[in-house]
């Protein structure tokens, strides 16, 4: 949620680490965008490119700010994603900043340069309607091979890159892949895309699941994407947003794990113990900060769900 004072400013209530469905929406479907404030994702994205047909997009442009108003509103993070700047996404861009969203997404980002050029844009915009300056992000689309080898130029490229997205079918396209539903195809992108934000320290957002049906899959993709170190993922069916939420949060069995090896770690190290198996596993330092980091992570989800 955006609170906006006289000044325009404005805090973002859930932090980037915290923001685990990322929801893609049609841009000119109204009645769409209002009722997805009252769905389980974290950050809700109006979607003008490939949602919205060019016809379209000064209707969707006529309702960001309701949109975006309604989002923040309802605590969630209000995004759009613009067209390429040469492609009609720099008027895409002044038609939405005045309605303060908190993030612009880019798409078909295959170098830093991309970026840049946006943030140059957006510090302008930003002047212009009096926005507190650097206060919106920039999340960078990943959809083609040479952007996914660039990637940490690309999150590196400005301060206002807090999280970047892998697509899944331009990608796939690109890629000359077989798309299929289990998401086999795109293992390699996924594992080295999360290895290339961690180095540059922005979250990584696994590609969206695109299928609207086989919630298995669903189910099992996100599993997956949890045990290659993924907080976050997309998606574009609003009933998944609050499977994806589920899987990516610390789940009670979790937190009693991760509670046992904390403790029991604890007493060995006051004992003068370097290690100490629980439930038959070594644990040594690694393991207990790992479980350190699950249990903040599931009290810092809390203060927000």
């Amino acid at each position: 949620m955006s609170e906006q004072s006289s000044d325009v400013s404005k805090t973002l209530i859930r932090p980037s680490a915290l923001r685990r469905s990322w929801l893609f929406l049609p841009g000119a479907e109204r009645e769409v965008l209002l009722g997805a404030a009252t769905s389980a994702a974290d950050v809700l994205i109006q979607e003008l490119e490939d949602f919205t047909p060019p016809q379209l997009r000064p209707r969707a442009h006529a309702i960001a700010g309701e949109i975006h108003g309604v989002w923040n509103a309802a605590g969630k993070i209000a995004a759009v994603r613009v067209n390429p700047l040469d492609d009609g996404g720099l008027v895409d861009l002044e038609q939405v900043m005045p309605s303060r969203p908190d993030i612009v997404a880019l798409p078909k980002v295959s170098e830093a340069q991309h970026i840049r050029d946006l943030d140059k844009e957006i510090t302008r915009l930003e002047s212009v309607l009096g926005i507190i300056p650097g206060s919106t992000e920039i999340l960078p689309n990943i959809e083609y091979a040479r952007g996914l080898v660039n990637t940490i130029d690309i999150a590196e490229s400005s301060p206002r890159v807090k999280a970047c997205l892998l697509a899944a079918e331009d990608l796939a396209i690109d890629l000359g892949a077989e798309r299929g539903q289990d998401g086999t195809e795109l293992q390699y992108c996924r594992q080295r895309f999360i290895v290339e934000c961690r180095a540059a320290n922005v979250v990584p957002v696994d590609c969206p699941y695109t299928w609207q049906s086989g919630e298995q899959f669903l189910i099992d993709e996100t599993r997956y994407a949890r045990r290659l170190g993924y907080t976050a993922k997309s998606c574009v069916h609003i009933p998944h947003a609050a499977l994806i939420n589920e899987i990516l949060s610390p789940g009670p069995e979790q937190i009693e794990a991760a509670q046992q090896i904390v403790e029991a770690f604890d007493s060995a190290r006051e004992q003068g113990r370097d290690r100490i198996e629980v439930q038959g596993s070594l644990v040594e330092m690694p393991t207990y900060l790992g479980a350190k980091r699950l249990l903040i992570r599931a009290e810092q989800l809390a203060r927000y769900d």
